[in-house]
């Protein structure tokens, strides 16, 4: 019988993601066949998975973790964000349409037939399944129909640890007040609960456990402390460009507009570990600074909506600015389409605007399609002529004067462009700045040793640090009940 664990929180970002990666490696440290499994989740950072699809990236990096190819079905529904209130649904790793959010509600019964179905086919084979909820099963306005927390491990039966965050403070009344509001059959599921993200003296909460257990009945599976080496991980939500700061005086700084629909933003996290590397993020409403060397400008999930914002920002300016100065540009995906001369829609897929004026930097044209570009690549870069691996996962064909000069070559076919000067490039290839070669190939065109460290490397060495303070911290009984 294949065992099975749910680890839903009393709010979104309590860090159930890192929890679910640290124990499916601590679980495949100890020999046990282990994988990660997400009902639904929602977010524009996805992957494609070694069986062909799209699903979230947390999910990619959590079947990492367990050393196992990823699956679509690790992750069957999968919510990519379009507009505040609509998102495209991505069924077992394909497009299945879109909907607005109260549209959605209804369609979620729907789907559980998928998610189940995705379940059973993830646990085949396996000694342990660690299922990651979605938001808060707190959320009872959502209760109908529910196929991301308390829906699910009712249907299937699986039993939940609740993960409260105490450094955003209030942890007991969250786990407290989750009691208080779940009927009597969601109550029911929780096995216990875990406190993460804790600073200091962890005797400190001994009262905490006491008062939690006093009203709820709930063990306390353990308390993890802040883990440092988890800021070595991608990160999935969008929430957290909020916190990140900007870094001090290095030798090259990088900026990074924060768009509104900013997708695939982990692309830029090898360039953040490198030591010279000042990766600032430009907020909406602050100007990009006049001394960056290097503009990336990441994916998005609606590039006409994203261009049109680029420009109310005031954007297009400062990066004309940064060109006549030297500077240069790279455009990833929806970057590289916002390069171009214009980008029309004549099918609508992003919406009622159907052509836009981009930012003229590049000598190209897209046009935007239904078919979707969903695959994994072999590449290679044609700037410096050094191997690449990345994926795909974009609407739009690009064409124009400036493709005659592609930036890489995938699967032995052009992609991308490069301007006449060399300075600005464009590529549909996600993962461009993990090649440990081509990293250090770009930071020393701007004189500056770097690249020297595998990004996968240190991101697997992560994983195993993580795996090794939960082992400390948690639990040992509840661990062991966990094991075949």
């Amino acid at each position: 019988m294949t065992k099975t664990i749910m680890l839903q929180g009393t709010g979104s970002d309590v860090g159930k993601t890192v929890l679910v990666a640290g124990l499916c490696r601590l679980m495949a440290n100890r020999g046990v066949k282990v994988a990660p499994f997400k009902p639904q989740n929602m977010s524009n950072n996805a992957a494609v998975s070694d069986d062909g699809g799209e699903i979230g990236r947390a999910q990619w990096l959590q079947s990492m973790a367990a050393r196992i190819p990823s699956s679509v079905h690790m992750n069957p529904v999968l919510l990519k964000p379009q507009s505040e209130t609509g998102s495209q649904i991505i069924v077992q790793g394909r497009v299945a349409g879109q909907a607005r959010g109260r549209d959605y509600q209804a369609l979620k019964p729907k789907l559980m037939t998928a998610v189940l179905e995705s379940f059973e086919t993830v646990s085949a084979g396996r000694d342990l399944v660690i299922v990651e909820g979605a938001g808060s099963p707190a959320e009872i306005n959502l209760r109908a129909g529910d196929i991301a927390n308390m829906g699910f491990a009712t249907r299937a039966n699986v039993p939940v640890v609740l993960v409260g965050d105490i450094d955003r403070g209030g942890v007991i009344a969250s786990l407290v007040g989750t009691h208080t509001i779940l009927p009597d059959e969601d109550r029911r599921m929780i096995a216990g609960y875990i406190i993460n993200k804790f600073r200091g003296d962890v005797s400190l909460f001994d009262d905490g456990i006491k008062a939690v257990l006093g009203f709820t009945g709930w063990s306390c599976f353990g308390v993890v402390p802040w883990l440092k080496s988890a800021g070595r991980l991608p990160a999935e939500d969008s929430v957290v460009l909020e916190r990140l700061a900007r870094g001090g005086s290095r030798a090259l700084k990088v900026a990074v507009p924060v768009l509104s629909r900013i997708a695939n933003f982990d692309d830029l996290d090898p360039l953040a570990a490198e030591p010279e590397v000042d990766l600032v993020f430009v907020r909406p409403g602050e100007r990009m600074p006049a001394d960056a060397g290097l503009v990336v400008i990441p994916g998005s999930k609606a590039t006409i909506a994203d261009l049109a914002d680029f420009r109310a920002q005031g954007w297009d300016r400062d990066l004309q600015a940064h060109v006549r100065r030297g500077g240069r540009v790279i455009g990833i995906c929806g970057g590289f389409q916002m390069l171009g001369d214009r980008v029309t829609d004549p099918h609508g897929i992003e919406g009622h605007v159907r052509e836009i004026e981009g930012l003229g930097l590049l000598s190209v044209e897209t046009e935007m399609a239904p078919e979707k570009t969903v695959r994994n690549s072999t590449a290679r870069s044609a700037v410096y002529d050094v191997a690449l691996e990345g994926y795909e996962i974009h609407l739009g064909r690009t064409t124009g004067p400036d493709c005659a000069r592609p930036a890489v070559i995938i699967d032995d076919r052009a992609d991308g462009a490069v301007s006449a000067d060399g300075r600005v490039c464009g590529t549909y290839l996600h993962g461009l700045f993990t090649s440990d070669a081509y990293r250090a190939a770009l930071l020393k065109s701007f004189g500056i040793e770097g690249g020297g460290e595998s990004y996968r490397q240190s991101v697997d060495r992560a994983l195993d640090e993580v795996a090794s303070e939960l082992e400390t911290v948690l639990d040992p009984r509840w661990l062991d009940s966990l094991m075949p």
